[in-house]
C-alpha cells in the first residue's frame, strides 16, 4: 500500500482569496505500478482523442468554407452569415461624439465617443447594473430603464459649457447582441433571448421601434442611427484603429466572427441592386458550424454528453467544443468519469465535482499557469471549491488535461479564422484579426496556440496572419458604425431591402 502524508498551508488565488490547503502525497517509489500505469494510459487515450493533427484542421477548414459559401448563397442555413447593413470600411475621416448604449448579459453600458478621425478616439463611459427581473420583466420596459439611464448619462456628461445646443440631436449606435433578422441598419427583429433574457413582447418585434419608443417617452434627444452586434462592432473598431485589420472574432463565453465581404459575393442579396464593388460587414454567427449533422468536428463521448444535456441540444456545435461556457464542464465530465473507474480520489467523498458546469472554465487557466513545482494553485482549487485532496500525480493529470482541452479550443478556433482568410484570398498578403474575449484575453497561451495552428494548416505563410486584441466593438465600434451610417445618409446613400 502506499504511504500517504499529509502536509498544511495557504494559497492566494488571483481572485484575492487566501485558501487554508491541505495535501495527500504519495511515496513515489511505493505507488502501486498499477495505479501509475492505469493514470498514464488514460492520459494517452485522451491525448488521442482530443489532439488534433494538421491534416485532420485542414479537413475542417474546407468543410467551414463550403458552410460559409452556403450561407451567403441562401437563407436560413446552419452558419447563417447574417447581412449588417454596415457598408465599407471606415473611411478615418469620421468625426464628432456619437453615444453608444450596449444591452449585454449583466450590465448597461453607455458611451460617449469623440471620433477625432485617424484612428483616434476618446471614450467616456457608465455601466448600469441590470437585476433578473428586469431581464424577464415586460420588454418595453426593459428599452425605458435603457432609455432613463441613457438620458442620466447625457444630463451629466452635457452640462454646463458642453451642455446640447437647443434642437441638437445626437446620433446613437445601440449594440444588440442578440439574433435578430435585419434589412437595414436602424432595425432588427428579435428572433430569440439568449445570456438569460427573456422579457415578453420582445421576440418577433423590431427592437430598435421598441427602444425609439422609449427615446420619445422620456424625451431623449438622440436619433438611434444603427443596430449592431458587438462582433461587428469590434470588426470596425479595430479597422479603424488598424487598417491591416480584415476580420474580428470573438472567443470568450460564446464565439463568433465578423469580416467584409463584397456584395456580388452574396446571392441572397442579388436583389439589393448595388455597386459591383460595394462591400458589407457580414456577421458569421460561427458558433453554429457542423450543429445537427454533426459531420466535421472532431467530438468525443465528453462532448456529446455537453451538448446533449444542453438548453438546446443539436444546437451551437462549434461553440460548445471551444467557447468559455463548455471547457471547465467538459474537463469535469472526464474527471468524473475517473471517478467511477476508481481512478482519482479514492476513499474521497467527490459529490461536489458531480454538479454540472460546477468547474469554471477560469479553473483550466490557473492550472496550466500554475508556476510552482508542488502545483499549489491546483491545490487550493480542489481544497476550497470542492472538498477534495490531491496527490501530485492527480494534480499533474489534471494540468495535462487542462492542457489538452485548452489547445484543442486553440486549435479549432484557428480552424475558423482559416476558413475565412483562406475565402478571402488574405493568405498571400497577410492581415490582422481583432481578437476579443475572455479565453483570447486571459486564457495562458491562448492566442500563441492560435498562430501555431494556423501555421499548422498553411505553412510558414499561416504567420502572414496574426491576431492582436480588439478595440471595444460594442461601445468604441457602434459609435463609428453610427457615424459611418449618418455619413451615408448625408451623401444619400442609405440601402436598406
Amino acid at each position: 500500500m502506499p504511504v500517504s502524508r499529509r502536509g498544511s498551508g495557504s494559497i492566494t488565488l488571483p481572485t484575492g482569496q487566501t485558501l487554508a490547503i491541505h495535501t495527500r502525497t504519495q511515496d513515489e517509489e511505493i505507488l502501486p505500478h498499477a495505479t501509475k500505469r492505469t493514470m498514464a494510459d488514460h492520459l494517452r487515450r485522451l491525448e488521442s482523442i482530443f489532439t488534433l493533427t494538421p491534416q485532420r484542421m485542414r479537413m475542417i477548414v474546407e468543410a467551414f468554407k463550403e458552410s460559409l459559401e452556403l450561407g451567403l448563397e441562401k437563407p436560413e442555413q446552419i452558419v447563417p452569415m447574417i447581412p449588417t447593413w454596415v457598408f465599407g470600411w471606415p473611411s478615418g475621416k469620421e468625426k464628432g461624439d456619437f453615444l453608444a448604449v450596449d444591452l449585454g448579459g449583466t450590465n448597461l453600458r453607455v458611451c460617449l465617443v469623440n471620433v477625432q478621425g485617424e484612428g483616434k478616439f476618446e471614450i467616456t463611459q457608465s455601466k448600469y447594473r441590470l437585476s433578473e427581473e428586469q431581464k424577464h420583466d415586460e420588454g418595453q420596459n426593459l428599452f425605458d430603464f435603457c432609455a432613463q439611464c441613457l438620458k442620466t448619462f447625457i444630463d451629466t456628461n452635457f452640462a454646463d459649457d458642453h451642455a446640447l445646443k437647443p434642437g441638437e440631436i445626437l446620433p446613437l449606435g445601440f449594440t444588440f447582441s442578440y439574433p435578430c433578422t435585419q434589412d437595414k441598419i436602424d432595425h432588427g427583429v428579435l428572433i430569440r433571448w439568449t445570456k438569460g433574457f427573456g422579457a415578453p413582447n420582445t421576440e418577433g418585434n423590431d427592437v430598435a421601434e421598441m427602444f425609439r419608443t422609449s427615446l420619445k417617452a422620456h424625451d431623449v434627444p438622440v436619433e438611434l442611427t444603427a443596430l449592431i452586434n458587438d462582433t461587428t462592432g469590434t470588426l470596425i473598431a479595430s479597422h479603424y484603429v488598424n487598417p491591416r485589420t480584415k476580420i474580428a472574432v470573438i472567443f470568450g463565453t460564446g464565439c463568433n466572427a465578423a469580416y467584409m465581404e463584397k456584395v456580388k459575393d452574396i446571392p441572397k442579396l442579388k436583389h439589393i441592386g448595388i455597386g459591383e464593388e460595394a462591400e458589407m460587414a457580414i456577421n458569421c454567427e460561427w458558433g453554429a458550424f457542423d450543429s445537427f449533422e454533426h459531420e466535421n468536428l472532431p467530438r468525443t463521448k465528453y462532448d456529446t454528453i455537453v451538448d446533449q444535456s444542453s438548453n438546446k441540444p443539436g444546437e451551437q456545435a462549434f461553440e460548445k467544443l471551444i467557447s468559455g461556457r463548455y471547457l471547465g464542464e467538459i474537463l469535469r465530465l472526464v474527471i468524473c468519469e475517473l471517478i467511477d473507474e476508481g481512478v482519482l480520489f479514492l476513499g474521497q467523498n467527490t459529490y461536489k465535482l458531480e454538479v454540472p458546469y460546477s468547474f469554471d472554465t477560469a479553473f483550466l487557466s490557473l492550472m496550466e499557469s500554475d508556476p510552482t513545482d508542488e502545483l499549489l494553485m491546483i491545490i487550493g482549487i480542489f481544497t476550497h471549491f470542492f472538498a477534495v485532496e490531491t496527490t501530485l500525480a492527480e494534480r499533474q493529470f489534471f494540468r495535462a488535461l487542462a492542457k489538452l482541452i485548452g489547445k484543442r479550443a486553440a486549435r479549432l478556433s484557428a480552424c475558423g479564422v482559416a476558413a475565412i482568410v483562406s475565402k478571402m484570398g488574405y493568405l498571400d498578403q497577410g492581415c490582422a484579426v481583432g481578437a476579443d474575449g475572455s479565453l483570447y484575453n486571459k486564457y495562458p497561451g491562448f492566442a500563441d496556440r492560435v498562430h501555431e495552428g494556423l501555421v499548422d494548416v498553411f505553412g510558414e505563410r499561416g504567420r502572414n496572419i496574426i491576431t492582436h486584441h480588439a478595440e471595444d466593438g460594442s461601445g468604441v465600434g457602434s459609435a463609428i458604425i453610427a457615424a459611418m451610417t449618418k455619413m451615408r445618409k448625408s451623401a444619400g446613400l442609405y440601402v436598406d431591402v
